[in-house]
C-alpha cells in the first residue's frame, strides 16, 4: 500500500464524528436520517462525513426502494489499519538493516497521479462519472472499485453486480473489465479475486 494512501486512511478517521459513525455501522447498516438523529447532526453534515468515509473505502451504500443504507467495509478498515502497522515496522527493519525504503513506499508521484484521476472521475460521494478510455486511468478507477473484495473469497455474479452498481450503473461492462484486466477470474458463474501480482498481466 502506498504511504499516501495510508495517510488518506488516517485523515478519514481524524474526526470523532466519523469514528462514531463507523462504530454505529459496525453494529449493522443504517440510513442517513438515523445517523443524523442518533448523533444530533443535520443531514448535510452526515452527507459530508459519509463522502469522506466512502472516498477512503470505509463505507459502501445500497439503495432499498427510496432509502440509501450505509454499510461498514470492515475488511477495508482492518486491511488499512494493518497496513499502517506493517509500514511502521518495515521502516524500523529497513533502518536497522541499512536498507532504503522500497519503491512502493517512495513512489509518491504515481500516488498523486492516482489521486488526481480518482478526483476527476468520481463524484465527492464516490459515484463514477464515466469509465476512462486511457488504460492507466482506467486501471486506477477499476482498482478503486475493487476495494472491499477479498482474495480467496468466492462471489456470485449478483454480488459483483450489486457492488459495481454502488459506483456506476453499467455493471456488465465493468465486470468484464475486471476479467479482461486479470483482477478477477470466473468459473461457472463464480468470481474470485486474483492476487495483486497478476493484475494487469495481460498488458
Amino acid at each position: 500500500m502506498q504511504l499516501n494512501r495510508i495517510v488518506s486512511f488516517h485523515k478519514a478517521l481524524a474526526d470523532p464524528t466519523r469514528i462514531r459513525i463507523l462504530a454505529i455501522l459496525a453494529k449493522g447498516p443504517q440510513h442517513g436520517q438515523y445517523l443524523a438523529e442518533h448523533l444530533g447532526l443535520t443531514p448535510p453534515t452526515i452527507t459530508y462525513h459519509m463522502a469522506r468515509l466512502r472516498n477512503a473505502g470505509l463505507v459502501k451504500t445500497r439503495r432499498e426502494k427510496n432509502t440509501i443504507y450505509f454499510y461498514l467495509e470492515e475488511l477495508t478498515l482492518q486491511r488499512d489499519a494493518q497496513a499502517t502497522v506493517n509500514v511502521i515496522f518495515q521502516s524500523v527493519k529497513n533502518t536497522l538493516s541499512g536498507e532504503e525504503w522500497g519503491s512502493e513506499i517512495l513512489d509518491t508521484k504515481q500516488e498523486k497521479e492516482r489521486e488526481a484521476v480518482l478526483r476527476n472521475f468520481f463524484t465527492p460521494d464516490g459515484i463514477l462519472k464515466q469509465i476512462p478510455v486511457q488504460r492507466k486511468k482506467k486501471r486506477f478507477v477499476l482498482e478503486k472499485m475493487l476495494e472491499g473484495f477479498v482474495v480467496g473469497r468466492k462471489y456470485s455474479e449478483k454480488e459483483i453486480n450489486e457492488h459495481i452498481k454502488t459506483f456506476h450503473p453499467d455493471y456488465a461492462t465493468i465486470r468484464r473489465e475486471f476479467i479482461i484486466n486479470h483482477y478477477m477470474y470466473r468459473d461457472n458463474g463464480i468470481y474470485e479475486m486474483n492476487p495483486p501480482e497478476l493484475w494487469g498481466s495481460g498488458d
